[in-house]
């Protein structure tokens, strides 16, 4: 495997933080990874890494980056780091992927709905990092039962999850 080619996989394995090169296996080679014809593109450039600054090719996300002090970094106030900006972005689809659902599924949504995610990072069972993920639903007025089919259908449409499925371990609540 060329240089080039290992940098490659090791910036797409950037959640896993450390790079394996990759092992031809029955499991891996019966993934499917589905192909898409974009409709948006987001495009941003970070520079620093975990204590630097990233911004948007459109200028509208501009921020400066800090790890944090649990990995060992310094933690500055008034900046954000990845796995803040990875829970700002599921929540927001997370959501957007229940009015979907709840649509489908004819449930009126109420206005008040919200999604917490919790963004986990630490080691995982091969001694590299990893992430998981908990999503906190709240949907005031609905009943939880109702909620939770809204949930379920959403956690099958949200791009997000689908990007995450059978990668990292992610906890789904009505609260």
């Amino acid at each position: 495997m060329t240089a080039a080619i290992a940098r490659v996989f090791a910036a797409r394995s950037s959640a896993r933080m450390l790079y394996r090169a990759p092992v031809l296996s029955t499991a891996a080679a019966s993934r499917h990874f589905t192909s898409i014809k974009p409709i948006y593109t987001a495009d941003v450039t970070a520079t620093g890494g975990r204590n630097g600054h990233a911004v948007s090719s459109d200028k509208v996300l501009n921020v400066d980056l800090t790890l944090p002090k649990a990995l060992g970094g310094p933690g500055e106030a008034g900046k954000t780091n990845p796995e803040q900006l990875f829970a700002a972005g599921y929540s927001a689809c997370f959501q957007g992927a229940m009015g979907l659902a709840a649509s489908k599924l004819k449930v009126k949504l109420p206005e008040a709905n919200a999604v917490r995610a919790v963004v986990h990072i630490g080691k995982d069972s091969t001694g590299g990092l990893g992430l998981s993920v908990e999503l906190h639903v709240s949907a005031p007025g609905l009943d939880k039962e109702t909620t939770q089919k809204v949930v379920d259908l959403a956690h099958t449409i949200c791009p997000y999850s689908r990007a995450t499925k059978d990668n990292i371990e992610v906890k789904l609540a009505v609260v």
